[in-house]
Order: structure tokens, then sequence, then C-alpha cells
């Protein structure tokens, strides 16, 4: 089986090239993950499905969205985000990213 590399990980912030927005990444998919009904009805542009795609809490929205690596590029203002589950994701943002709680 051959191993997915990700560009991004779990805490760092992102921006959504398409759509303009930021967020921070709460977990990775090495690749797509739902069903062939959503991918018709959201994924518009096609990306990939065999690459890596992203679970992402959207700045000053209530919502996650599900994007494909292809779409983000790192978000590289260091500002953190506002978003309603932050808290049960994360423990802290630090020096621009989020960290997760200790096991």
């Amino acid at each position: 089986m051959e191993k997915i590399e990700c560009k991004f990980y779990v805490g760092q912030l992102i921006h959504h090239q398409l759509f303009n927005y930021r967020g921070v990444v709460v977990d990775v998919d090495p690749e797509f993950q739902e069903t062939e009904e959503w991918y018709e009805k959201v994924a518009r542009s096609r990306p990939p499905k065999d690459e890596p795609w992203y679970h992402i809490l959207v700045h000053n929205a209530k919502h996650t969205t599900y994007v494909a690596e292809c779409n983000l590029t790192p978000d590289s203002s260091s500002q953190s985000i506002s978003h309603p589950l932050v808290n049960h994701f994360f423990t802290q943002f630090k020096n621009g990213k989020y960290i997760r709680p200790m096991n």
C-alpha cells in the first residue's frame, strides 16, 4: 500500500483558494471518504478523490467543510479563528497553530 503524504496537519491554519475563507484543519482523510452523491452535488470543481481531503472549521462561521487538498494553501496570517467548536478539538493556540489535547 502506498503511503500518502499530506501537505496539511491537524491544527494548521489554511486558506481555501476558491471560496476565500480561512479555517483550521481538525481531521485528515488520506483520500475522499464521502459518498458519490455528495461528490456530485458539492465538489463542483471535481478535485481528485485519491489525494488527501480535510475536515475544516471555518473562521467566523458555525459550519465545517470537507475540502480537497488541491483547494487549500497555508494561511500565513497566524491569527486564530473564531468557531464554536475550536475548544472541542484544541486546548490552545500557540505560534500560529492549534494544539490538541494530550491523551
